[in-house]
C-alpha cells in the first residue's frame, strides 16, 4: 500500500495563516498567494475517512490544473503554478459565499427533489414529465450558499442571493455567464472522451484588484458528476441506472454499509484491499477524464517532496 498525505503542518516564507478544508489545505503568504495542498483524505457525507486513498490528491490536482488550464481562454483563474504533483499555487482571492452549480441532467439532488413532487429548484422551474437522468431542454443554475464548518451547504435562488446582498447584481451576472461558458467547454471536453458532463459547481473568488475569477477545483470526480456516452439512450428507454463516473461508487458502498453520515452511524473499516480498489477507480477516473495515462508521483516522502518543489516555486515568484 502506497503512502498516503493525511495532513500537513507547513511553515512557508512570509506565511500568514492556514485553512484546513475536508479534502485541501491551503496557505495564504505574503503577497498575496495562496499554496492549495490536495491532501489524500476521502469525504462523504461530510464525513473524513479515517483512512487516506493513495494517489487521490495528486489525481485532483493535476485533474483540475488541466481543466483550468483548458477553460483560461474563457474565464480567468487563479492558478499562477503547479510545482508539484498535489499542490497548486495561485492568487489570493476573497471568495464568493456561493457555488455556482449548474445541471445539465436530471440526477442527484435535482432529482431526488423531483422525486418528492418539486417542480422549482433554487427559484428554477423544471419541466413536468421529466425522469432521472433526463437531460434538461437547457442547462440550469441552482446556486448553493457556502456552509459554515460542519453545516450542509444550502439551496438559494438568485432572488434570495441578491435580496440579502450575498452577491452584488452586477456581479452575480458575471458569474452566471462564466458558469454557464464554463459548462459548454466542459461538456465539450467530456464528449471528446466519450462522457456526459451531467452537473458540476464552480468556485469563484475576487482578487484586490476587483477581477472575479475562477477557484478551487474544476470537472474533478468529487465536484462533478459525469455519465458514460455509450448506452446512454438505451439505459434510459429501459429505466436502468446510467454508468457513472464519480465518486459516487464509494457513496454506495458507504449505504451498503450501514453508514450515510448520520448521527450513532460510525464508519465501516475499510481494509486495505478496498482502498486499493478506490485508489484504483480514481486512477480510472483520471485517466477517462483526461485521456492520458496517470504518471504515479514518488511517494517516498511526499511532505520532502512537496516542502522542496514549493520553495523552488516561491523563489521564481
Amino acid at each position: 500500500m502506497a503512502n498516503t498525505l493525511m495532513e500537513t503542518n507547513f511553515q512557508f516564507p512570509g506565511q500568514r495563516s492556514v485553512y484546513k478544508g475536508k479534502v485541501r489545505e491551503v496557505y495564504t503568504l505574503d503577497n498575496d498567494i495562496l499554496v492549495m495542498i490536495a491532501t489524500d483524505r476521502l469525504s462523504a457525507f461530510d464525513v473524513v475517512m479515517p483512512k487516506g486513498i493513495p494517489y487521490k490528491g495528486q489525481i485532483l490536482n493535476q485533474i483540475a490544473t488541466q481543466m483550468m488550464k483548458a477553460t483560461e481562454d474563457l474565464v480567468p483563474n487563479w492558478l499562477l503554478a503547479t510545482p508539484d504533483p498535489n499542490v497548486a499555487v495561485g492568487k489570493a482571492c476573497e471568495p464568493f459565499k456561493v457555488e455556482m452549480v449548474i445541471r445539465g441532467y436530471l440526477s442527484g439532488h435535482a432529482a431526488r427533489e423531483y422525486k418528492a413532487g418539486k417542480r422549482v429548484l433554487c427559484g428554477v422551474a423544471m419541466p413536468e414529465g421529466m425522469k432521472e437522468n433526463d437531460k434538461f431542454p437547457e442547462p440550469i443554475i441552482t446556486p448553493a450558499t457556502k456552509a459554515e464548518k460542519g453545516d450542509h451547504d444550502e439551496d438559494i435562488s438568485r432572488e434570495e442571493i441578491l435580496a440579502r446582498g450575498i452577491v452584488s447584481e452586477e456581479d452575480y451576472l458575471i458569474l452566471e455567464e462564466y458558469t454557464r461558458k464554463l459548462f459548454q467547454r466542459g461538456t465539450d471536453l467530456a464528449a471528446g472522451q466519450g462522457l456526459i458532463l451531467v452537473d458540476t459547481k464552480y468556485e469563484f473568488g475576487k482578487t484586490k484588484e476587483g477581477e472575479i475569477v475562477l477557484i478551487d477545483e474544476i470537472h474533478t470526480p468529487d465536484s462533478s458528476r459525469y455519465f458514460y456516452v455509450e448506452g446512454y439512450e438505451e439505459r434510459q428507454e429501459k429505466g436502468e441506472a446510467q454508468k457513472q463516473l464519480s465518486k459516487e461508487f464509494v457513496r454506495q458502498w458507504l449505504i451498503s454499509s450501514g453508514f450515510q453520515g448520520l448521527e450513532g452511524q460510525r464508519v465501516p473499516e475499510m481494509s486495505d484491499d478496498y482502498i486499493q480498489t478506490v485508489s484504483d477507480r480514481y486512477i480510472e477516473l483520471y485517466e477517462s477524464i483526461t485521456g492520458g495515462s496517470f504518471d504515479k508521483a514518488d511517494v517516498s516522502n511526499i511532505q520532502k517532496r512537496i516542502t522542496k518543489n514549493v520553495l523552488g516555486c516561491l523563489e521564481q515568484l
